[in-house]
């Protein structure tokens, strides 16, 4: 589907095409159209690929957001119709074949900085659920089974709570963890030096694993970090620790964290970005055969908190991520500096 918002014929001169635009980003789209009258938006609710590319023909721009790559093919396809001015609505840059971005000299930004209160949020509500057995006590009570034993939680502010990863988004987190009242530890290759100041930081992730609680990860995911939480790394944390992943789903290995799991060695796994996710996050699976064993497993474990890639998902991130690329993708057409451009 192909949506224009109206402006005043033969007033613009410069066009933006946007893939993929969702139900709840539509208002913002129209907010971001009504502050700009002399610039004609269309867009579309399909993802951008080598076929759809077709339909930003005569836009001088395009806004996207998706988990698929940018492949070689895409980029040809844009940039055959004189388009290479992309400006995406999330921060994640790994899908782009960036030789090809280059080959067809393509301008990209992000958008880094949409709301690091709604991941930091999303991480430290489920931290607390899990600690509390919150599942657990949900499924007895459903079931009629009001009685307290053995169902019994801890206290975040008994927790060493271990950051790996201390930008917008980590930093956030520790605001809030020490709101409960827990001590915060972290590590990061790139310190911070308000909060090395403070005394926040550990030396090494062994450090780290062997004193946290709760380990929470926020780092992107880069080779380096690919299955940086494995059987060793697990092997090296405390008993019954807890592990957090709403960054990057590569950055564990989730067959460990399983193992894991069934020793008892993991007393509780928060995701909500999974290795193998897409194609599966965002569908509905209630009347298909669902895809993917390990991740049903997990879903039906008590002391596991699953959300499909959801924790960025508030009205304040989404209209932020919306009016922010469009914003990098107007500065661009018009040949000014963007606000957030990729370096490759």
């Amino acid at each position: 589907m192909k949506c224009t918002i109206n402006i005043e014929k033969g007033v613009s001169a410069l066009k933006i095409f946007a893939y993929a635009i969702r139900e709840d980003e539509k208002p913002f789209v129209a907010q971001w159209q009504e502050d700009h009258p002399e610039i004609e938006v269309q867009f579309t609710d399909q993802l951008l690929n080598e076929d759809t590319a077709k339909l930003a023909q005569g836009a001088d721009g395009v806004v996207v957001f998706q988990q698929l790559e940018y492949t070689q093919k895409t980029l040809k396809a844009l940039a055959d119709l004189g388009i290479n001015k992309m400006s995406l609505r999330n921060v994640g840059v790994d899908n782009i074949d960036q030789a090809a971005a280059k080959k067809y000299n393509f301008q990209i930004t992000n958008v880094p900085v949409y709301s690091p209160n709604a991941i930091a949020e999303h991480a430290a509500i489920q931290t607390a659920n899990v600690l509390r057995q919150a599942t657990v006590m949900e499924q007895k009570v459903q079931a009629g089974d009001l009685r307290w034993a053995p169902t019994i939680g801890r206290e975040v502010r008994d927790q060493v709570v271990g950051v790996i990863g201390t930008g917008h988004i980590g930093q956030v987190f520790m605001k809030i963890m020490e709101g409960f009242g827990a001590k915060v530890i972290a590590y990061d290759l790139f310190r911070n030096p308000d909060l090395e100041a403070k005394g926040y930081y550990v030396d090494s992730l062994d450090d780290l694993y062997a004193q946290a609680d709760v380990i929470s990860l926020h780092v992107p995911d880069v080779p380096a970090n690919v299955h940086m939480i494995n059987d060793e790394s697990i092997a090296k944390m405390k008993d019954d620790v807890v592990i957090v992943n709403v960054s990057r789903g590569p950055l564990v290995d989730t067959d460990a964290v399983i193992r894991g799991l069934d020793s008892g060695k993991v007393a509780g796994f928060v995701l909500d970005t999974y290795e193998n996710e897409v194609g599966i996050f965002n569908n509905d699976w209630r009347k298909k055969e669902f895809p993917d064993a390990r991740l049903a497993d997990l879903i039906k474990r008590p002391n596991v908190a699953l959300t499909p890639h959801t924790a960025f998902y508030t009205t304040h991130a989404v209209e932020q991520m919306v009016i922010q690329a469009f914003d990098n993708n107007l500065l661009m057409i018009e040949g000014k500096e963007a606000k957030t451009p990729v370096k490759f």
